[in-house]
């Protein structure tokens, strides 16, 4: 803010001739008349302070211009444009623009309006106090302009992994300058801006050096302006297209707890990732040829009763445009799982044949053969035992009964049935035991 006293005379008679000029036909004689009254009947203007206070805008926007008195005695206001034209003479409008509108009118204060603001209203605009001396002060009006494009531009639209690519944003045709940041995904890289200025107005240009990789596939680069006019994030974006080789990875399928035996069947699977995505995929056998009964189907390789000649190392292949890869498998076949017979017992009442129960291991089914064959040899121990000590008990349950074989005897009275009473037959009985037949029973 700057402020200026002018000389009386000469300054009155400039702004009735500036007012006439540019007041309309109808208004000119009386703009004319209302201004010497004016002059004439000036009064001191001690203690009167004349203040303004600086705007700034956003083009298209509205300015608020305001001219304000402090201690006024009803002193003339006048507010003029940067071309010394008079906007607004206390309540009248001589310029002809109709942006311009009245807010404000008092002996205190004078408040205008101006819509729709562009570049080229710009610069002082004066407000004038008709006090003795004159006084003048002056407010500044600037216009923001944000950026009217941002455009955002990729050397290639389809790069290869490990490949260098250029990208570049511009910022076209603001005021001031924009300043220009880059971001991959959220993370924000540095480029190299340049600057170039237009009739006020600056066109910026940022360049980012970008190498890329398959993880970038499908990440955004993002181009973000900042500006005193924008509110918020303006920012504009473009997706990466990475081409890389397949990614090769083989899953077993079967069987399922991993372990391979023989007799058992195999089945793998072979995955492969790429952009493009992989077209051909291939299972070879390492060093040697494929196994006669191996099925290939796709990415599927299927071995049915596997052997020992079938191990050794497959290997799956997957190639595109960029490149190919491989991935493979170690196939080693173990013994077939161990089996426990069922126990036989043959028991007679003075012999018994008990089986012997032999575990058989394969040293080379690894450490689940072994725990599984343990477990099966403690049962079978468990169970012969049990059998041979029933057995054991049968054969002395036999020998018992067959030592408490027994002679059993009776003895009948002879010559009881010639008795007269029961007391005589039992002394003959006992009397004639001598000569009594001896009868023996046997219960075997």
């Amino acid at each position: 803010m700057a402020s200026a006293v002018l000389p009386s005379g000469s300054q009155c008679a400039a702004a009735a001739a500036v007012a006439a000029a540019a007041a309309p036909p109808g208004l000119r004689l009386r703009l004319l008349l209302l201004l010497l009254s004016a002059a004439a009947l000036i009064p001191t203007g001690d203690g009167q302070n004349l203040f303004t206070k600086d705007v700034t805008v956003i083009e298209g926007e509205v300015a608020t211009i305001s001219c304000q008195v402090n201690k006024s005695d009803d002193s003339v206001i006048q507010l003029l444009n940067p071309n010394r034209q008079t906007i607004y003479f206390r309540d009248f409008r001589p310029l002809k623009d109709s942006r311009f509108q009245l807010l404000n009118f008092s002996s205190s204060e004078l408040k205008v309006s101006l819509t729709n603001v562009s570049i080229s209203d710009e610069g002082r605009y004066f407000c004038q106090l008709y006090t003795d001396p004159p006084q003048e002060s002056y407010t500044t009006i600037t216009v923001l302009v944000p950026p009217r494009n941002l455009m955002i531009d990729i050397q290639k639209d389809t790069a290869v992994e490990g490949e260098e690519i250029e990208v570049n944003c511009t910022a076209m045709a603001s005021k001031p300058a924009t300043t220009i940041r880059w971001f991959k995904g959220n993370k924000e890289l540095k480029g190299k801006s340049e600057v170039e200025e237009w009739s006020d107005m600056y066109t910026v240009t940022s360049q980012l050096m970008l190498k890329v990789n398959k993880e970038d596939d499908g990440v955004p680069v993002i181009c973000q302006v900042e500006h005193p006019a924008v509110t918020g994030n303006l920012q504009t974006q473009r997706y990466l297209e990475v081409q890389y080789k397949p990614q090769v990875h083989i899953q077993m399928t079967y069987p399922l707890q991993g372990l391979t035996r023989e007799g058992d069947a195999l089945e793998l699977t072979c995955e492969a990732i790429g952009k493009p995505q992989p077209v051909m995929v291939n299972w070879v056998r390492v060093d040697d040829e494929m196994p006669q009964h191996a099925v290939l189907s796709g990415p599927n390789l299927f071995i049915n009763n596997l052997n020992k000649t079938d191990n050794g190392t497959y290997r799956c292949e997957a190639s595109n445009i960029v490149g190919k890869a491989h991935s493979d498998y170690m196939l080693y076949v173990y013994d077939p799982p161990t089996t426990i017979p069922p126990p036989t017992t043959t028991t007679t009442t003075t012999t018994t044949t008990t089986t012997i129960l032999t575990i058989i291991t394969d040293s080379r089914a690894g450490e689940e053969g072994s725990i599984r064959a343990v477990d099966h040899a403690v049962i079978g121990g468990v169970v012969a035992v049990v059998v041979f000590a029933m057995l054991c008990l049968l054969i002395i349950l036999g020998r018992y009964f067959a030592r408490h074989k027994g002679t059993y005897f009776t003895h009948e009275a002879k010559g009881a049935d010639d008795a007269a009473d029961a007391d005589t037959a039992i002394i003959n009985a006992e009397g004639g035991q001598n000569n009594s037949e001896e009868k023996k029973e046997y219960f075997i």
